[in-house]
């Protein structure tokens, strides 16, 4: 916070103590050198000196707060200058001494005028002293060159220095407005980065309950169709579809509270990935095949491969047909963990129904961790899903026999 505080104050505002040190300096230092000079006489330089007291004030009260606008008002600008010229030009016509006060003015014209403008105020400062103070006391043809001269190196010494002050003042100033486009731009990234977030975890919490809980209910829905038609036919089997629909909304309650606290899947919890297929494997009268070393692998891999289970096994059950065998391998190879899961089911065309069957889901929750899914599937000639995930080669192995 401190920091854009500071970035919102101009340089003037910080340094405008040096600049009141600085007029007052050279105010001191024009009075000294007037008031104890030699010539003119003392009733001129005692005018003179007296002509450049308002100077202080005027600069107190209006000068110095046009300093440190950004930028500084262009009319009330004009309007001081005149007012400071009005004051110093009779004095420095009367007295030469008074033009030292012209190093004070000078920066004030570069600072709160435009280029040209202060070309022209820098201008005056400089030859019209020389000029009135010619006119008036006549001086000798060497006084005369001296100042002409002087003036001369004052006025093109102020136009340089005086075009480097504004191109400084310039510069801050397209500072300033780039830092505000930095900033009003890092807000809109911030944003942009916010909404992007809550909509990937939109659509993970989309993705997470279309896997969990929307594939128990379809279960839940295709037993109680199952049980409407046995209930008078074959009671022992609607006994065992009930105690298996207790069982699924009992899963679809744990898997839901898991979801909420944001932990591992119901099956996995204190179970192995194989564990968890079997389970799964089982409630779909499927088979379950485990090939290679099984270890412990990332919870983000293990998840992705239960999840691509549970979408390819559901939707086996719904679209394959009722009199379909299922078999589904876990195969642990050195660097990747492919699960397949077969049907010999009526099978589909998976160009005309590549947004059906929630396999862009899978493609996409396979995708996060760097892994791939495909589809084989032909009308009458049934599907076969496969998810290869990769893993890292620093997983420390964990072997256990297969799960039978």
């Amino acid at each position: 916070m401190r920091g854009d505080r500071a970035r919102g104050v101009h340089a003037w505002d910080r340094s405008i103590l040096l600049w009141d040190v600085y007029f007052a300096v050279a105010w001191l230092a024009t009075q000294t050198m007037l008031l104890g000079a030699e010539h003119p006489v003392w009733s001129v330089r005692a005018v003179a000196a007296g002509l450049l007291v308002p100077l202080v004030p005027w600069y107190a009260v209006v000068g110095r707060r046009l300093l440190g606008e950004d930028p500084p008002d262009e009319h009330r600008s004009r309007y001081y200058l005149a007012g400071a010229l009005a004051l110093f030009l009779p004095s420095a016509v009367l007295a030469g001494e008074t033009r030292i006060l012209a190093f004070a003015l000078i920066p004030q014209c570069f600072m709160t005028l435009r280029m040209r403008d202060a070309l022209i105020a820098v201008t005056v400062t400089n030859v019209v002293p020389v000029a009135g103070w010619a006119l008036l006391w006549r001086p000798g043809g060497e006084d005369l060159l001296v100042n002409t001269l002087s003036a001369l190196v004052t006025l093109v010494f102020s136009a340089v220095v005086g075009g480097w002050i504004i191109r400084i003042i310039e510069q801050s100033l397209e500072r300033a407005e780039l830092i505000a486009e930095l900033d009003a731009s890092r807000h809109e990234i911030s944003r942009l980065s916010a909404a992007h977030g809550a909509l990937a975890e939109r659509e993970r919490l989309a993705r997470e309950i279309h896997d969990t809980l929307a594939q128990g209910f379809t279960s839940l829905l295709m037993l109680v169709q199952a049980v409407d038609a046995e209930f008078d036919t074959d009671p022992g089997q609607a006994r065992r579809h009930l105690a298996l629909m207790d069982e699924t909304a009992r899963r679809n309650l744990a898997e839901a509270r898991a979801l909420v606290a944001g932990g591992a899947p119901a099956d996995l919890a204190g179970a192995s990935l194989p564990d968890a297929l079997d389970r799964l494997a089982a409630r779909h009268e499927a088979t379950l095949e485990v090939t290679g070393p099984v270890r412990v692998l990332p919870a983000g891999v293990e998840v992705v491969a239960l999840r691509a289970c549970q979408e390819a096994l559901t939707n086996s059950r719904k679209h394959a047909g009722s009199s379909t065998r299922v078999e589904v391998r876990l195969d642990y190879a050195d660097g990747t963990l492919t699960v397949s899961v077969r049907d010999d089911g009526r099978g589909f065309d998976p160009a005309a129904v590549s947004r059906g069957y929630g396999l862009a889901g899978l493609r996409a929750r396979a995708a996060e961790v760097g892994g791939t899914a495909s589809v084989r599937s032909a009308p009458g000639d049934g599907t076969t899903v496969t998810v290869r995930l990769p893993v890292p080669a620093a997983v420390a192995a964990a072997v256990r026999s297969p799960t039978p």
